[in-house]
């Protein structure tokens, strides 16, 4: 028997598509196996995110902090509301109201406490009151800073 010579180098088979096309077919099914279990959004009745009303009162108290400082600039936990000429406080009446809302959808109580720097104007204090008092809110506590 005779032996065969080896060619040196690697023969070039060409482009191999019966591979790929055993790919695609495995993917085809795999995604016709999936499309299978999926449920159509409509069928799931599910309700977007909103304001959720508890069935009874909660003991939590939901305390915020108003905050006055000599210049007059109102602060909302440490964020800052509206301008200092501003008397009627639009933006902190409508964020209070909002909270109002929140605490009553959760039955939580809402205590708002003033914290007014000593050298700052009373009438900014009266414009904070008015605000709460149009919001609805009337569990309010005061705290001051010794003057120095």
């Amino acid at each position: 028997m005779k032996k065969r010579a080896k060619k040196a180098g690697n023969p070039d088979v060409g482009f191999q598509i019966a591979p790929m096309i055993d790919v695609v077919f495995v993917i085809l099914i795999f995604f016709m196996a999936l499309a299978a279990q999926i449920k159509i959004e409509q069928i799931l009745q599910t309700k977007l995110p909103g304001v959720a009303v508890a069935s009874a009162n909660t003991e939590f108290v939901d305390e915020q902090i108003i905050t006055i400082d000599d210049l007059g600039e109102v602060f909302l936990n440490d964020e800052v509301y509206d301008s200092v000429t501003s008397s009627d406080l639009p933006q902190l009446t409508a964020t209070l109201i909002r909270l109002k809302q929140s605490s009553e959808a959760a039955k939580s109580k809402l205590v708002v406490t003033i914290m007014s720097h000593p050298d700052s104007a009373y009438y900014r204090t009266i414009h904070v009151l008015n605000s709460l008092a149009v919001s609805g809110i009337s569990n309010v506590t005061f705290s001051c800073e010794e003057g120095g």
